[in-house]
């Protein structure tokens, strides 16, 4: 194995999504007075995360812009009409409670400054170009990446195999001397595999409910244990934990 470059996905990988979402959502209902609307605040949050699921799927089933599908979860959040400006301002609103709680996880600065040396490094997101850089601008590792791909720009989204290819096509790289590190068993963990990159899945706890872990990723709980699937110095790592 002769892995020369690690390609990231963010949210709920280097950046913790999960609880950055709860602490701005909830302190965001909070200010705009909808939280007698729900029986509690992680039911208010599941609703938001369903509709993101929905709208997201419509985004890549190109049914809409990211904006469009941006506005159209709002309005269905709110369960009443909202023109663009309206729905616009309200999840600007909720962006800055979240961006307040925005973080890397522990694990992330250190295992960049192992890998520094040794291997290339960039993102490949399903996100949009914009909402990313802002958001590892803000956490300080932009300068960490070589390129940072968005399934907006990019036009098509993982799990597909040419997503992940367009990524190697990137750093001029074959798949199999690239490793892909994510948090979803099936779009990140199964998608790299299928695609021929050594495929990394951090599970990090309860975020992705699966009964049967996909066959073809490596699966670690935290990334400490990435250098040494890597083949790389482990210097504040454990054994590499497969599954």
């Amino acid at each position: 194995m002769n892995i020369k470059a690690v390609l990231w996905d963010v949210d709920d990988t280097l950046f913790d999504y999960t609880e950055a979402d709860r602490a701005g959502m909830r302190d965001h209902l909070a200010a705009e007075g909808l939280l007698l609307g729900y029986g509690s605040v992680e039911e208010a949050l599941t609703r938001w995360r369903e509709l993101g699921g929905v709208h997201w799927r419509r985004f890549a089933a190109g049914e809409g812009d990211w904006e469009a599908t941006r506005r159209d979860r709002v309005r269905d959040f709110q369960g009443r009409p909202l023109t663009d400006t309206e729905a616009d301002a309200w999840f600007e609103r909720y962006v800055a409670h979240y961006e307040r709680a925005w973080s890397l996880f522990p694990d992330v600065v250190p295992v960049l400054d192992t890998l520094a040396a040794s291997h290339r490094h960039a993102v490949l997101s399903n996100s949009s170009l914009p909402v990313q850089e802002r958001k590892l601008r803000a956490l300080g590792v932009w300068d960490r990446f070589e390129t940072v791909l968005c399934a907006e720009q990019l036009g098509v989204h993982k799990p597909a195999a040419e997503a992940f290819h367009v990524a190697c096509e990137a750093l001029e790289l074959p798949p199999h001397e690239v490793a892909y590190v994510g948090d979803h068993p099936e779009i990140d963990g199964r998608g790299a595999a299928d695609a021929g990159l050594l495929s990394v899945w951090i599970d990090r706890g309860d975020l992705h409910a699966t009964v049967d872990p996909p066959v073809g990723p490596h699966r670690i709980v935290t990334l400490a244990e990435l250098p040494a699937i890597l083949g790389s110095d482990t210097r504040f790592g454990a054994p590499s934990t497969f599954g």
